[in-house]
């Protein structure tokens, strides 16, 4: 994360924004410290991606926005704990009951790691020993069908992303 906005968290004692900005606490809170960084953003009223060069201008903005986001940050990492403690139980249950409740998500994995392989590697070997000429899938088929499954496979959250920010920008 943002140097400038770490040395400012340091600087103004807001320990638990300087630990999550800085990776402190581990490189599993990437999402959180986004989060952090957007909360700082939105407060002083920039995009996240211009929020460093605005600390370096306007430090006292952006310390106060620090302040703001300090207070709060233990409520964003109840919330961060409980999304893990729900996904955590989610496989858990999934696991604990077999079948394809446990078997889907790594069986398409393997679904569209074959048809991977089977496109870039497999269908050409099988085309030269046989001498035929099967035709391989479109490539932009097989991105389709990644996407389509990464969807699903991280909640649907991918693709209502996509389709908010699209809503969004009409």
């Amino acid at each position: 994360m943002s140097m400038a906005l770490v040395s400012l968290a340091a600087q103004i004692g807001a320990p638990m924004v300087r630990k999550l900005l800085s990776d402190r606490i581990g490189s599993g809170n990437a999402k959180l410290a986004e989060e952090v960084a957007g909360a700082i953003a939105e407060r002083v009223g920039v995009a996240p991606d211009q929020l460093e060069g605005f600390a370096a201008k306007e430090p006292e903005v952006v310390m106060s926005a620090i302040k703001e986001v300090e207070a709060m940050t233990p409520n964003m990492m109840q919330v961060a704990l409980a999304e893990t403690q729900t996904r955590e139980a989610l496989l858990l249950a999934e696991t604990a009951r077999g079948g394809w409740q446990a078997a889907w998500r790594p069986a398409g994995m393997y679904l569209i790691g074959f048809f991977w392989l089977w496109n870039m590697v497999i269908l050409h070997i099988a085309n030269a020993v046989f001498k035929i000429a099967l035709p391989p899938t479109d490539f932009a088929i097989l991105l389709q069908i990644s996407a389509a499954y990464m969807a699903l496979y991280m909640g649907g959250h991918t693709a209502k992303d996509v389709f908010r920010n699209r809503k969004g920008a009409r």
